[in-house]
């Protein structure tokens, strides 16, 4: 049976990455579309027609999300991996706390970023007590870590992916012992669309992290019952 993944925020970036690199492993692709007018995806999807399928899907909205899902289980069973890549970021993040903060925008960060990926978890589970692998994999950041916070701002971004981490921490403890099995990556600094346009100065492209990413979310453990953080280089990172 042919291994299935569905990705969100396949649009570009990271996500556009990894889509293209499950494809070329042989892998069923799903991918989450907030783009359409984006042309990256709509054109690797002509390369792969048998393969890849395009799922309208905003993760800030609750009626996207299960109807990305009930799309899905249209055309298939089951779901063996699901990746919660799609992120945001702002222009306003840097606002030091001696300036008027953005807060319409930190909500924002957070609806995507911690609220996203637990909408799309609750309607995919049903798809994912299905499928072989049951492989919930979640792309955070070192931003969320607590223990090794060095910035003085970034309220709505680090706060939005510490949230992201608690969620991943209650997720592991009801579904683990279900047989989930969890996958955190930190991509490193890419060369992604994350603030709204292209970072060109970060260090990675988006095809190095994914390619750094896969034996992260497909490779097995031996200790599954421990839930780790791991960046691009290898990596854990503390919580």
């Amino acid at each position: 049976m042919q291994h299935t993944v569905f990705v969100t925020g396949g649009d570009r970036g990271l996500g556009l990455a990894l889509c293209a690199g499950l494809l070329e492993q042989g892998w069923r692709v799903f991918a989450g579309q907030y783009l359409p007018e984006w042309p990256e995806l709509s054109n690797l999807a002509k390369q792969y027609p048998q393969t890849l399928h395009l799922v309208p899907l905003d993760v800030r909205s609750s009626e996207s999300v299960r109807a990305a899902a009930q799309a899905v289980a249209a055309l298939t069973g089951h779901v063996d991996v699901l990746i919660n890549n799609a992120g945001v970021n702002s222009p306003t993040s840097t606002i030091p706390i001696r300036e008027a903060q953005d807060y319409a925008e930190m909500q924002r960060l957070y609806d995507v970023n911690a609220l996203g990926p637990l909408r799309v978890v609750e309607a995919f589970l049903p798809l994912m007590d299905h499928g072989t692998l049951k492989r919930l994999c979640f792309v955070s950041s070192e931003a969320g870590s607590i223990t090794r916070a060095e910035r003085s701002s970034w309220f709505g971004y680090c706060m939005s992916k510490a949230a992201l981490n608690m969620q991943i921490k209650l997720l592991f403890n009801a579904l683990q012992p279900e047989g989930y099995t969890f996958r955190v990556y930190h991509p490193g600094w890419v060369r992604s669309y994350i603030g709204g346009t292209k970072n060109t100065e970060a260090d990675l492209e988006p095809e190095e992290s994914a390619a750094r990413a896969f034996p992260v979310f497909l490779g097995q453990r031996a200790d599954e019952d421990r839930l780790v953080m791991v960046d691009h280089a290898g990596n854990g990172w503390p919580w």
